[in-house]
């Protein structure tokens, strides 16, 4: 099986451990866009190019074109993946002989797929300088703990769907009694400063087992963080390879989906509505005038699907079930939990016809209830076409999650395509391309 992207993705993976990283990798592969700061006033030129960050963990980046703009063309993914935070006064020692990490949940993810693991921490921290108080980035890189399963010996039923609890099950083990006092300290070391001048962190545990390609025809690829940093990975690389002519072209990777948006760097932020905002400000349009760019404009929101399980094909929609490797999935849902409707499902879908790209659908089985996404959350705030897409991927929420390379090269394709297509909004309700 032939594929183009999935080692690069694969390398993307590898050095974005957490939302602050992904959003630093994505800030390197925009090298020749200008940073923007929300703090400052923006001077906007036709033919630019910028990007904003918030909270280092949510970036929003886009493409002026060269003459006047009717619309923004949009594609939202997010950073964030589920794991667990590690918490301030983070050492706890057990008998006085193994020190112990202090974690809680981030997001919903499957417990059972951390046991037994080589997992790192990573995240950003504060720090205390001569120039006043800075952010700094930390990936400890290398293992340094484990979340230990119990013997079989001393709990018969470990195969009979025995609970883990969080407080109990789930403390990664740091170290022996010799270890006491160090997790601070080695973290300081990451951080380039002095333990004392460490303020505040915001630190997380990430599976540290580097991702692979595999299957007899290299149909597979598994890492942690597919959901959902394949889409904003391939996002990205639609977007730097697109060229936009009458509209705006905007990439929107927020942090803070898997534990509902609600933050100021979100999807339920006021971040991607004060953005656009300031963009039609700057190029000399109004309330009205912004507020007039919106009817015509669309968003993706791309967030993965799950595969048809093979141990568990019961679990799907008896028609409306993704395969890996088998396209696009167009996501629907009758509560609108995904945003798709009609008119966004048969637009996305002629943009992927024309690209050739492969389609396909996701509903969840009529009754079992699924979670939502990016889409339906933004677009409270920015009423905008969306239609929610993915990749179909296995094992979501797992530490070790896996999706189809030949996908990796289909989503790149769409999103370059849907970046350079006109969609045009006529007043008798149809659409031009």
């Amino acid at each position: 099986m032939t594929y183009r992207y999935a080692d690069e993705l694969l390398a993307f993976l590898q050095n974005a451990p957490t939302a602050f990283h992904a959003v630093e990798e994505a800030e390197a592969r925009l090298n020749d866009y200008t940073h923007l700061e929300e703090v400052q006033p923006w001077h906007l030129e036709r033919g630019g190019k910028y990007y904003v960050t918030r909270n280092r963990s949510s970036l929003i980046a886009f493409q002026m074109p060269e003459n006047e703009f009717h619309s923004f063309q949009m594609v939202a993914a997010h950073t964030d993946s589920p794991t667990f935070k590690i918490k301030e006064n983070a050492e706890v020692t057990v008998r006085g002989h193994y020190v112990q990490l202090d974690v809680e949940r981030y997001g919903g993810a499957i417990f059972s797929t951390w046991m037994d693991r080589p997992l790192s921490v990573a995240g950003r921290v504060a720090v205390r300088t001569k120039d006043g108080l800075q952010t700094r980035l930390v990936n400890l890189k290398q293992p340094m703990c484990v979340i230990p399963n119990v013997a079989i010996h001393m709990n018969r039923d470990i195969n009979n769907g025995a609970a883990l609890k969080l407080n109990v099950d789930l403390f990664p083990l740091w170290g022996t009694e010799a270890a006491a006092g160090s997790f601070r300290r080695t973290v300081a070391e990451a951080a380039q400063c002095e333990e004392r001048d460490l303020l505040a962190t915001d630190l997380y545990l990430y599976n540290c087992t580097p991702g692979c390609i595999w299957g007899k025809e290299k149909e597979f690829i598994s890492a942690g963080h597919l959901d959902d940093l394949e889409c904003a990975w391939t996002a990205l690389e639609g977007f730097l390879g697109a060229q936009p002519q009458e509209h705006v072209n905007v990439l929107c990777l927020f942090d803070n989906e898997e534990v509902g948006s609600t933050t100021k760097q979100g999807a339920n932020s006021t971040f991607l509505e004060d953005t656009l905002r300031r963009i039609a400000s700057a190029m000399g349009k109004d309330e009205a005038g912004y507020l007039s760019l919106l009817p015509g404009s669309m968003m993706l929101s791309a967030d993965n699907a799950h595969a048809l399980h093979p141990n568990h094909p019961e679990y799907a929609d008896p028609a409306n079930y993704p395969l890996m490797n088998h396209g696009v999935v167009i996501k629907y849902n009758a509560s609108q939990r995904y945003t798709t409707d009609a008119v966004s499902a048969a637009v996305f879908g002629e943009i992927c016809q024309r690209a050739n790209v492969p389609t396909q659908y996701y509903a969840n089985r009529s009754d079992m209830p699924g979670g939502g996404t990016l889409g339906n959350i933004s677009t409270t705030h920015v009423s905008v076409n969306t239609v929610d897409i993915g990749l179909a991927q296995l094992a979501m929420h797992s530490a070790w999650e896996t999706a189809g390379t030949m996908d990796i090269d289909h989503m790149v394709s769409v999103m370059k395509a849907f970046y350079s297509t006109e969609i045009r909004t006529c007043a008798d309700g149809s659409y031009l391309f």
